[in-house]
């Protein structure tokens, strides 16, 4: 049977299972010392024991202080003492009231105590008895202890690896299915049971720990430790970066320079079709790009609603224009996400992406006109929609890849953020030369909400738990800035209003410039170094992928928890932050009022995120993600259509193009491995090619996904007043991610095998 766990008393070949000794001998290129390893170990079992003791005597204490039964326990303890005073030991143990125990305890207390006092009076037993009673919590140490050797596995975490195995039930399908378990539990909470997504994650985490720990063998504390490892990667860089924008969001609505931001938008032309285009599709990418998290549709709705548009249309056109930004959303979040699962560099993910989503982002535009008005309608305005889609095309291209024609300059971060705003400018300054022959409106003004403010009634979150997210988003400040409404749009007024996002802009090329010196070498200020590496105990080197699905010759997995305290992407956003505070003047009121609303908007994204990751990893260090892998192989030649579908389902099931990543990047990675030992197909492509493309057709394809997800949903249906037509938004949304995931699908599939399409795949370094 194949084998989680190697002792060094092991030596049967025919398990499948090598001694760590030997390994280490045959990987290290010098002679590792068992002194510093031994000595390692037992100090901390020394540690263990004595937190242990520490713990145990506390919970005793406190047991006894504030629990009857505990206090019970005590006073028998007392009393059997006052029973020994008159009974002979024997006697004690065959009259005793008590448990035959307690005459243990006290005879192994009370005879040290007695020989030191030479007293045998009532004091001493009474001594004796506290003794005995403090004696029985700390003997609790010793199952604890057993315990936790067992939890975390000391026996084998220093002296043995865990070899993850493909076939661990001897059956490829069942061992096929258990792997696929976690999957489908997640997919069973969110969808009939209608979980919210932190708590559907956490559910498939614990799946999924069971799995690794029952099916695959994995030791329990190695299990617990990866969770934790992915876990810890979803607060930083990913949760960091996520909070921090929408910081920088709320402070400029806060201050109201938000409305000036919405209206220096809204004011470039009053045509309906030109609206959505600008406010729908540019301006919907800088917000994805800035904050993301629903924010996109959430804004853009409220204000396509507010200049006219029909609520029903406008929900559906904000949700299919915030598709092919999403990958870039959050400052690159997915991708940076996507790097954490599959170790491939997040600028070479950029660049892939960069040779995939302009194409789309260029005819995003044209469909959204067209789901709209006729065609006729959409060709009188088709300038527009060339220099919308085809400067934003262009700059996403740009910023996306720009690296990779000018090492020092790493700009992906603001990939959605500058599309979006130089597709606003040059869009803006076209329409000053340029005007539709007609301009077009809807027909019928919308309805208006009973509520003014446009919140839902009372209790309508409570109707879908997903809509608690909506909930969040959409605050009476996030939408109805109206406090400088009514100033005039004055040039300094607009500058002041960007500003904020333009010290961002500064401050995360700044930061690029320092991440590519980190790569050259470490970095310091002061004493402290930019980026810190911290092994994962019990984890790191520990697992070894099975020969069958290695890449080269097996060799142990890393687990390093990479700490860039200064250069992730949330960092200079933190600290534009905190310079727009002082800029704008904002009093410690509203500083307050900006930090809760943006704890309580992030209470679902970021541990939705957090656990996400913590099931990725908890699969990929397992083994479960190479099962997976091997499985989906068998599509074939046809594996890189439904690599981006993949993603697409990942999206839909988890709400954002980041936990669609950490669900199944690693197993595409895996995956595009066996496809291409196996098959032979990517004749254009070398190995490391095609787990590019394949890693990256997982978020390009899931962005499409975005506009069916719940939470996507239940935003534009708080944005634009449609309580309880869900229903109705998703049929009518449906079909158009569906030909959008497809388009993506088949631009993976001729990138894969058709030349010369196939340049346009990058090599990483």
């Amino acid at each position: 049977m194949e084998g989680s766990v190697t002792s060094p008393l092991m030596s049967n070949t025919n398990t499948g299972l090598v001694p760590r000794v030997r390994l280490e001998t045959f990987l290290s290129p010098e002679p590792t010392s068992r002194a510093p390893v031994a000595l390692s170990k037992i100090g901390i079992d020394l540690a263990l024991i004595l937190s242990l003791i520490l713990l145990a005597t506390g919970i005793r204490a406190w047991l006894v202080t504030n629990t009857a039964v505990a206090a019970r326990d005590s006073i028998g303890f007392i009393r059997y003492a006052l029973d020994l005073e008159r009974l002979s030991w024997g006697e004690a143990l065959r009259i005793g009231q008590q448990h035959p125990a307690y005459s243990v305890n006290i005879m192994l207390v009370s005879w040290p105590v007695r020989s030191i006092l030479g007293q045998t009076d009532s004091y001493t037993m009474l001594l004796s008895a506290q003794l005995a009673s403090g004696l029985a919590g700390i003997l609790l140490v010793i199952p604890m202890y057993y315990l936790g050797r067992e939890l975390f596995d000391r026996s084998t975490a220093f002296w043995a690896v865990y070899h993850q195995p493909l076939d661990p039930l001897q059956n490829r399908l069942l061992s096929t299915a258990f792997a696929a378990l976690p999957v489908l539990v997640l997919f069973w909470l969110l969808v009939p049971r209608r979980w919210l997504a932190p708590k559907a994650a956490l559910g498939g985490a614990v799946t999924a720990l069971l799995v690794a720990w029952l099916v695959f063998k994995m030791p329990l504390g190695m299990a617990s430790m990866a969770f934790v490892h992915g876990a810890a990667f979803g607060l930083l860089p990913v949760g960091w970066t996520i909070f921090n924008a929408m910081l920088l969001y709320n402070i400029t609505v806060e201050t109201g320079d938000f409305s000036i931001v919405r209206r220096s938008v809204a004011g470039l032309s009053a045509d309906a079709r030109i609206q959505a285009i600008l406010i729908g599709f540019a301006f919907g990418a800088f917000l994805e790009g800035a904050a993301g998290g629903g924010t996109p549709v959430a804004i853009c709705g409220a204000i396509l609603v507010g200049l006219g548009f029909e609520p029903f249309q406008a929900a559906v056109l904000c949700l299919i224009a915030n598709t092919s930004p999403v990958a870039y959303g959050g400052l690159g979040t997915p991708l940076i996400t996507l790097t954490g699962v599959t170790n491939i560099p997040t600028e070479t993910l950029s660049i892939m992406a960069g040779h995939q989503l302009p194409l789309l982002s260029f005819i995003v535009p044209l469909y959204m006109i067209k789901c709209m008005c006729t065609w006729k309608q959409t060709w009188e305005v088709w300038p527009a929609l060339l220099v919308s889609g085809g400067s934003f095309a262009i700059f996403q291209f740009t910023f996306a890849t720009i690296h990779n024609y000018f090492p020092d300059i790493v700009l992906y971060p603001m990939t959605d953020i500058g599309g979006g705003i130089f597709s606003l400018i040059l869009t803006g300054v076209f329409l000053k030369f340029w005007k539709p022959r007609h301009e077009w409106h809807f027909s019928k003004p919308p309805p208006v909400p009973a509520d003014a403010s446009g919140q839902q009634p009372d209790g309508a979150a409570s109707k879908d738990p997903h809509a608690a997210a909506a909930a969040a988003i959409m605050t009476p400040s996030a939408l109805m800035t109206k406090d400088k409404d009514a100033l005039p749009l004055t040039t300094w007024r607009v500058l002041v209003a960007w500003a904020p996002y333009a010290l961002m802009s500064v401050l995360l090329l700044l930061s690029g410039l320092v991440r590519q010196r980190e790569q050259r070498g470490p970095v310091s200020i002061g004493p402290l170094k930019t980026k810190y590496l911290v092994p994962i105990y019990g984890l790191h080197n520990e697992t070894f992928r099975d020969p069958r699905v290695a890449e080269l010759a097996p060799k142990p997995e890393k687990a390093e928890f990479d700490f860039p305290w200064l250069t992730a992407p949330g960092s200079p956003v933190f600290f534009a932050a905190i310079l727009s505070m002082l800029l704008l003047r904002m009093s410690l009121a509203q500083i307050g009022r900006v930090f809760r609303r943006t704890f309580f908007q992030m209470r679902i994204p970021v541990p939705t995120i957090a656990c996400m990751l913590g099931l990725s990893y908890l699969t990929r260090y397992a083994g479960m993600d190479a099962t997976l892998g091997v499985a989906f192989a068998e599509t074939g030649l046809l594996y890189p259509f439904f690599a981006a579908i993949l993603g697409w389902l990942g999206v839909f099931l988890t709400g954002t193009d980041a936990g669609s990543n950490a669900l199944f990047g690693s197993l595409q990675k895996i995956t595009a491995t066996e496809i291409f030992n196996k098959v032979g197909a990517f004749k254009y492509l070398n190995i490391l090619q095609t787990q590019v493309l394949i890693c990256t057709a997982n978020s390009t394809g899931g962005v499409m996904g975005k506009m069916i997800d719940a939470q996507s949903i239940c935003v534009a249906t708080a944005a634009t007043h449609q309580l309880g037509r869900e229903a109705d938004i998703f049929k009518a949304v449906i079909w158009h991610s569906i030909i959008l995931a497809s388009v993506v699908g088949l631009l993976t599939l001729l990138q894969a095998y058709v030349y010369p399409f196939t340049l346009m795949v990058p090599q990483p370094p």
